[in-house]
C-alpha cells in the first residue's frame, strides 16, 4: 500500500533523516509482508500456549520470559539504523506473544469480561494513534525513521496484537462463532478493508485496519488447527503448529534479509 499522510514539509523530513543517518525501520508493505505477519500472529497464541502448557512454564514464568526477551529484542531493534528483517520480525512474534499473554492476563487471570477488554485495548489503540498523529502529523508506516516514531510504532503494534487477541475471542467464544466462522468472518472483514483501499479509500486507515484484523484472523487459525476435534478445532496440537509457522516465518526472513543486503534506499517521503 502507499500509505497516504497528511501535508508535511517533505524537505525538512528528508534533511533530518539524512542527518540521523536513519534509514526507514519498517518493512515494505508487500504480500510477503502479510504472510509472515498472519503467521506471527498464529505463533503468538499457539507459542504462548505451547510454553504455558505443553511446556510447563505456566502463565506467569511465560509472561515474565516473554516480556524480558521483547524488551531485550526491542532495544536491538531500536538501536538499528534501518529496517533489518531477521530483529524486526523476531521482535514481532514476541509481541504477539506478550500481547495475547497480557489479554489472557485480564480475561483468565482477573476475570475481565471480554467485552470490556476489547473496549479498554480499542480506546487505547485510539488515544495511541491519536496522540501519535498530533505529534508527528502521521501514521505512514512508510515514514518511521526517528526514534519517537518508532515508539509510537511499536506501542500501536503491542496494542494492536491485545486488541486483536481479545476481539477473537469475543468473537468466536464469547458471540459462539466458532473457530472456523471465526476465520471466514475476519478474512471477510480484511477483505472488505481491501477493497476499500483499491477502491481509493485512505491508505493509512485501511492499512490499519487490515494490520488490527490480522490478528484475529491469526488467533482464529491457530486455534482451528491445535484445539482438539471436540471442541471445533483440527486437532494439530501447538506443539506442531507452532514449529510449522515458525519454519514458514524462518525461510521468508531468511530470504528477505538475503535480498535486503546491499540493496539499502532511503524511504521516499509523501
Amino acid at each position: 500500500m502507499n500509505t497516504l499522510t497528511a501535508p508535511i514539509n517533505a524537505n525538512a523530513n528528508a534533511n533530518a533523516n539524512a542527518d540521523a543517518g536513519w534509514l526507514n525501520k519498517v518493512p515494505q508493505v508487500t504480500l510477503s509482508f502479510w504472510i509472515i505477519k498472519i503467521m506471527c500472529t498464529t505463533v503468538g497464541e499457539t507459542g504462548a500456549d505451547y510454553l504455558a502448557v505443553n511446556a510447563g512454564l505456566g502463565q506467569t514464568v511465560t509472561r515474565i520470559g516473554m516480556t524480558t526477551l521483547l524488551i531485550a529484542a526491542l532495544f536491538v531493534q531500536l538501536h538499528k539504523k534501518r529496517y533489518t528483517p531477521w530483529i524486526y520480525w523476531l521482535t514481532v512474534v514476541l509481541v504477539s506473544i506478550v500481547g495475547t499473554q497480557i489479554t489472557d492476563l485480564f480475561t483468565d487471570g482477573l476475570g475481565v469480561s471480554l467485552y470490556l477488554s476489547t473496549s479498554v485495548f480499542a480506546v487505547l489503540l485510539a488515544i495511541i494513534f491519536a496522540v501519535w498523529y498530533a505529534v508527528e502529523h502521521t501514521l505512514s508506516v512508510h515514514e518511521i525513521f526517528t526514534r519517537r516514531r518508532e515508539l509510537f510504532y511499536w506501542s500501536a503494534i503491542l496494542c494492536t496484537f491485545a486488541l486483536g487477541t481479545a476481539a477473537g475471542d469475543l468473537a468466536t467464544e464469547a458471540l459462539s462463532l466458532g473457530f472456523t466462522w471465526g476465520l471466514v468472518g475476519f478474512s471477510a472483514l480484511i477483505a472488505v478493508a481491501y477493497t476499500a483501499w483499491r477502491l481509493g479509500g485512505n491508505a493509512v486507515l485501511t492499512f490499519w485496519l487490515a494490520y488490527i484484523l490480522t490478528r484475529p484472523l491469526g488467533a482464529s487459525l491457530g486455534d482451528l488447527l491445535t484445539q482438539a476435534k471436540t471442541y471445533g478445532g483440527l486437532g494439530l496440537g501447538a506443539t506442531w503448529t507452532s514449529a510449522l509457522f515458525l519454519t514458514v516465518i524462518v525461510v521468508l526472513v531468511a530470504w528477505e534479509q538475503i535480498a535486503s543486503n546491499g540493496n539499502v534506499k532511503a524511504p521516499v517521503v509523501q
